[in-house]
């Protein structure tokens, strides 16, 4: 992907969670998508911190989306890398987060490590 693809992509996923649309979101992962975050134990009450694939990852954002009807994603910068990216914002608690996003040579998501400011 070249730069103004991550630029986007950026902005488009920022407008999915903002607008609550968990299709626009999934929409930019693979379907073996491997997703990384501290939230996931916090969410589902599993000891984990990963979901693996997209049918399981659209179930955990569901769930993440009903624990939080206030969400909203204020984008901070943008810092591009080679087939990746990764995103700096603050959720509506004014918590700062990045995800870092892994693509695949067609510009899909294939990894993706969501990473939070101490609380």
């Amino acid at each position: 992907m070249v730069r103004d693809e991550l630029l986007q992509f950026a902005e488009t996923w920022i407008a999915g969670w903002n607008a609550r649309d968990l299709g626009a979101i999934l929409a930019h992962y693979t379907d073996d998508v491997v997703f990384h975050s501290p939230m996931i134990a916090r969410v589902t009450g599993d000891d984990r911190s990963s979901v693996t694939g997209l049918s399981a990852l659209g179930a955990y954002w569901k769930q993440a989306l009903e624990l939080a009807p206030d969400l909203r994603f204020e984008l901070q910068a943008v810092l591009l890398g080679r087939g990746a990216l990764t995103i700096l914002y603050t959720n509506q608690t004014g918590r700062q987060a990045a995800e870092t996003f892994v693509f695949t040579p067609e510009g899909r998501v294939s990894l993706s490590i969501a990473s939070y400011a101490a609380a």
